[in-house]
């Protein structure tokens, strides 16, 4: 019969990652008669339900983690200006409390007067203070020159963690404006905004 589907030509098409969105829904419709006229094709159908299903619920969940995973801007801890973002992300420093960035804003000031790091672990490296433009606060260190076991953390900004805050862009803690759920549209409100729109016009 012209136009209708074998049985290899619906297995060949049961994997919904081969149809496009677009036509995801009328090859679901065609299948469900197809179905219903040859009773022996029923499995065929559910397996593509079942495996429709899983493929939105799997492009759900990475759409949900991508939003999770905003970038995060970082703040001077006591006036709040930027200093920087998750974008220059180079790492973290667990032992010494820090965090570095390869780039910064015009809101960090880097000291030009260099002095040797008095704790342990950095005995002999040469450092410069970051502080805050704002408030004068001190944010963190840059090294200027370190030993080799530290060479990792020359020319990056190394915040102190204590110092700072950050926050993450689209983060759950944002609102959305407050509708009043009590108050019904009335035909007056209707009248109301059709006059506007007519005024604009």
């Amino acid at each position: 019969v012209a136009g209708s589907f074998s049985g290899a030509a619906l297995r060949s098409c049961s994997n919904p990652s081969i149809i496009s969105a677009s036509k995801s829904r009328a090859f679901k419709c065609v299948l469900e008669k197809r179905c219903q006229e040859c009773p022996s094709l029923s499995p065929l159908y559910k397996t593509y339900s079942v495996c429709e299903s899983a493929a939105d619920s799997s492009s759900s969940r990475v759409e949900e983690d991508a939003e999770s995973d905003g970038p995060a801007v970082f703040m001077c801890g006591k006036c709040k200006l930027p200093i920087g973002d998750s974008l220059s992300w180079a790492g973290s420093d667990d032992e010494q409390n820090q965090i570095m960035l390869k780039r910064i804003t015009d809101n960090v000031v880097i000291d030009k007067e260099p002095f040797v790091s008095g704790t342990r672990k950095e005995l002999g490296c040469l450092v410069v203070n970051l502080t805050c433009r704002g408030c004068c606060s001190e944010l963190g260190i840059m090294y200027i020159s370190t030993p080799k076991k530290l060479d990792y953390k020359r020319s990056l900004f190394c915040f102190n963690v204590e110092n700072i805050e950050s926050y993450v862009v689209g983060s759950p803690g944002q609102r959305v404006p407050e509708l009043d759920k009590d108050k019904p549209v009335t035909l007056e409100y209707q009248d109301s905004v059709e006059q506007q729109m007519t005024e604009v016009k």
